[in-house]
């Protein structure tokens, strides 16, 4: 017995939009990760690269629970000693609110060359609008 290997057709992936004005981000970027992933079809294999693009709007009105919003704290570090600097939710709300998107659906994918490769497929918004009506994505509901 062979083992089915699908052939995946990049013409065939669709264009999905996702509104996250008052979505829960935890929830929000599971959502977007399965797709992403292309766990919501029948042809997923873990390996390969199945997904579908997500356009997320009204990134700036995600919501996160209990005091994440001033206790939860980003990390970067430049390499040099004492170069460690920390953000809050609330700090990257205000300076770059797709970041908080793009972070958490980071955080859900594999930690190798198809990780990346599936991030490029997510494009996060501040706005409603997005420059992505050409491709007429379908809603997806959370």
């Amino acid at each position: 017995m062979k083992t089915f290997l699908p052939k995946i057709n990049l013409q065939q992936r669709k264009w999905h939009v996702m509104d996250a004005n008052g979505a829960v981000l935890g929830r929000l970027a599971v959502r977007v990760a399965d797709v992403l992933r292309g766990k919501n079809k029948p042809v997923y294999t873990p390996h390969l690269d199945a997904g579908d693009f997500v356009v997320v709007v009204n990134a700036d009105k995600v919501v996160v629970t209990g005091k994440k919003e001033t206790d939860k704290l980003f990390m970067s570090y430049s390499g040099w000693k004492g170069g460690e600097k920390f953000t809050s939710v609330a700090q990257v709300r205000s300076k770059n609110p797709e970041k908080l998107i793009l972070h958490a659906v980071k955080g859900m994918l594999p930690k190798n060359r198809l990780g990346d490769q599936l991030l490029t497929k997510l494009k996060v918004f501040t706005g409603p609008t997005h420059e992505h009506q050409a491709q007429n994505p379908t809603p997806l509901p959370l």
